[in-house]
């Protein structure tokens, strides 16, 4: 779980000149179902925390390059656990190692965090926890050929893409796939789990309202951005049908983002399936390595990677903040009773995720733009907090971290708010005396459209 990012694992691999086999559409349905979801019993937990670097005296000035990569390079010689890897924005990844506990996950980034913060606060910089970048328009710090390619085939479908490189972050919960037995526990249940579930994370931890400085009339733009790029490339297959058969379906139909090559720029071709690419062979047959290249360009809100990789959540404020979501969902998954209460609880919600997968359906749209002031989506994550706060002695957690969920459950969830909220109260005037108090709008366009408040 410690190499998931798409920017560490991937970020400097070429086709190289020796000769590779070339996959069959068949090869590739076979190697995806095996390599996808390793079952057994759920024992190994993963974090993966980004954040944006923002000056500390005043967040609002931008930071340089040359600044940014004098910070990275000094980070690079900080003996970590975790994975550091820098988004195409510059924003700083750390992925955790896999963890056989909830507190061996939480003790491992939390003493990573604590070295990264030492060495950038010694430039005067620190790390900001918000889900888009609330200040500066998107602008991109990695200049790497996968990113020039990314670049390009985003740009096709408007400007989400770009603030999605260079402006997003999020706290990703990695979890085992599950017995490969049916039950509470099992893969089949906890991936439709991770799906149904989804919009009520989204909706509790929200915290991406603003854009340069504006409302954009969503709590989780980021989530929003992750829907303007496209079903194709962010998102999920049906869940009326066997994991492994569903998944391989959307890999192999899922678009090429391109195809590498030495030594010049990587082409980027136009609707190209992965499947009619193994049909065609053109502009030259497909490997292994492009396989697994372009596992890695799909970014699905769960994406199943041995383990199911659940990226639907907006980077949380305050240095601990990502330790909340990461408590409970380990605790809604890795619990037999929360599991199941979990399931019971956000069994009535899929109606309104018909007909169309995640997250492109009304309720992930709903979650994104209302939070929990939507009512059935208040009452799911109500219900998830008090099963997984349950939970979490049981699975070993302090009195500490449960005393964070339950604040926190206590500031926003049973109050119908989130994170964003907070963002959104200076604005509104919902921080002041009722006399005081005045009405604010914005607009943010994507994909070709404005979006209003």
């Amino acid at each position: 779980m410690s190499d998931t990012s798409e920017a560490g694992a991937t970020g400097d691999c070429t086709d190289r000149t020796e000769p590779r086999t070339a996959l069959t559409e068949a090869e590739v349905e076979a190697l995806v179902r095996g390599i996808c979801f390793k079952t057994g019993p759920p024992r190994s937990l993963g974090v993966e925390v980004e954040w944006l670097v923002h000056e500390l005296r005043m967040p609002q000035l931008p930071v340089t390059p040359e600044r940014l990569e004098a910070a990275y390079a000094a980070l690079r010689t900080v003996p970590l656990r975790s994975a550091l890897t820098v988004e195409p924005g510059g924003q700083l990844e750390l992925s955790s190692p896999p963890a056989t506990s909830l507190m061996e996950c939480i003790g491992t980034v939390s003493a990573d965090l604590d070295a990264v913060r030492a060495i950038l606060a010694e430039d005067g910089l620190g790390l900001v926890g918000v889900g888009h970048d609330p200040w500066h328009e998107p602008r991109r710090f990695l200049r790497q050929p996968r990113y020039d390619a990314m670049e390009t085939c985003l740009d096709r479908t408007g400007t989400a893409g770009r603030h999605m490189m260079c402006a997003s972050a999020s706290v990703q919960v990695c979890v085992d796939a599950g017995y490969e037995e049916p039950g509470p526990l099992g893969h089949g249940r906890r991936w439709w789990l991770a799906h149904q579930l989804g919009p009520v994370l989204v909706a509790a931890f929200a915290n991406s309202p603003l854009v340069e400085g504006r409302p954009t009339g969503w709590l989780s733009t980021r989530q929003l951005l992750w829907m303007e790029i496209g079903a194709g490339r962010a998102g999920a297959p049906p869940l009326d049908g066997e994991p492994r058969a569903a998944w391989a379906r959307h890999v192999l139909d899922a678009p090429v983002m391109c195809v590498r090559r030495d030594g010049v720029p990587w082409e980027v071709p136009e609707g190209l399936a992965f499947r009619d690419w193994t049909r065609s062979g053109a502009p030259r047959p497909p490997t292994r390595e492009d396989l697994d290249y372009h596992l890695t360009t799909l970014f699905p809100p769960v994406r199943p990677r041995g383990h199911l990789e659940l990226r639907m959540i907006d980077a949380q404020p305050g240095d601990d903040g990502w330790i909340v979501p990461l408590a409970v969902t380990a605790a809604l998954f890795d619990d037999p009773e929360a599991a199941e209460t979990a399931y019971r609880t956000v069994k009535p919600l899929a109606e309104r995720a018909q007909p169309r997968p995640a997250p492109h359906n009304a309720l992930w749209l709903d979650a994104a733009r209302s939070g929990l002031t939507d009512p059935e989506l208040r009452e799911a994550a109500v219900a998830c907090f008090a099963a997984a706060l349950e939970a979490l002695p049981r699975l070993g957690a302090t009195p500490e971290v449960t005393e964070a969920v339950a604040a926190y459950r206590d500031r926003y969830v049973v109050r119908g708010r989130c994170p964003a909220d907070d963002l959104l109260d200076p604005l509104r005037g919902t921080d002041l005396p009722p006399s005081r108090r005045r009405s604010t709008g914005g607009t943010l366009t994507t994909h070709g459209k404005d979006i209003r408040t």
